[in-house]
């Protein structure tokens, strides 16, 4: 209990040691003896046991995650291989797992179930034939009544985690394809749009903007990802047809050709049956 000691029993110690042995982490263990994580953590390290870092997955995690995620609750996944929610889902989008559409039909009709026999949920339920409050009414520009003015989204606001993210104009980054992009804007609402490649931006600085069915790519052997390096004999002006050609599967050595076709058709039949079980195709 909160503000008590734990007396570890030799019969606890074992218990922490199978447990560890098992590969059982921090979350697992504390529920299962019914204490807090740095309870577990500071007797773990009184016997010289290591928890190992949580961000890698065993062999057997997957086979168990590969088994329960497309048919089971994520919370019951969760709580047993002792992880939180977000890390399932986060292996389960690695290893291309969804949930069936048969585990959906029933979380449907679960919900449906409940929305009919909980009292909380019934009592707040908006009911055929009721009208809203403010149904047809119209408020004249700037209405802010009270302290509403105050409490009010302005333009340009940021506060928690987008304030914590923000970056300004000017910035510069490495996108996932490796090309040096630079933040241009605060304005377009998608954020991945107020960042543009830098080698684009270079080449719209001497010759204007880019002509329809093209695209600006680093001649071949001159890809750089050092802003003073970008410059325009290292660039040149392709159409859509060629950089398609020169990035084709087939440019790539025969047995990673192969894998990648592979694993394309093996995609492709999944999403067909899954669009026929679902009554779509």
């Amino acid at each position: 209990m909160k503000g008590q000691v734990r007396h570890w029993s030799a019969l606890d110690d074992d218990v922490l040691r199978k447990l560890h042995a098992a590969g059982h982490g921090v979350t697992f263990i504390a529920v299962f003896m019914c204490c807090g994580q740095q309870t577990v953590h500071a007797r773990a390290t009184a016997l010289g046991l290591k928890f190992r870092d949580r961000s890698q997955w065993t062999e057997v995690e997957d086979a168990v995650l590969r088994d329960r995620f497309p048919e089971e609750l994520t919370a019951d996944i969760a709580r047993d291989l002792g992880r939180t929610k977000c890390q399932i889902y986060n292996r389960a989008h690695l290893l291309g797992l969804t949930k069936s559409s048969a585990f959906y039909e029933r979380e449907r009709q679960r919900q449906a179930i409940r929305a009919r026999t909980n009292p909380g949920m019934r009592a707040s339920q908006f009911r055929k034939g009721l009208v809203p409050a403010n149904k047809g009414v119209k408020r004249p520009p700037g209405w802010s009544p009270g302290r509403m003015a105050e409490t009010q989204f302005k333009k340009g606001q940021m506060s928690g985690q987008a304030q914590h993210n923000y970056v300004p104009i000017g910035t510069e980054r490495i996108s996932k394809d490796g090309y040096l992009e630079r933040k241009v804007t605060d304005e377009h609402p998608v954020p991945a749009r107020r960042w543009v490649a830098v080698h684009r931006l270079v080449w719209e600085a001497a010759h204007g903007p880019i002509p329809d069915g093209h695209k600006v790519a680093f001649r071949p052997g001159q890809k750089t990802a050092v802003s003073a390096e970008i410059t325009l004999d290292r660039l040149e002006l392709v159409s859509d047809a060629e950089m398609m050609r020169r990035n084709t599967v087939h440019n790539l050595p025969k047995p990673l050709a192969e894998a990648i076709q592979l694993r394309g058709a093996l995609v492709r039949r999944i999403r067909k049956q899954e669009r026929r079980e679902n009554g779509q195709d």
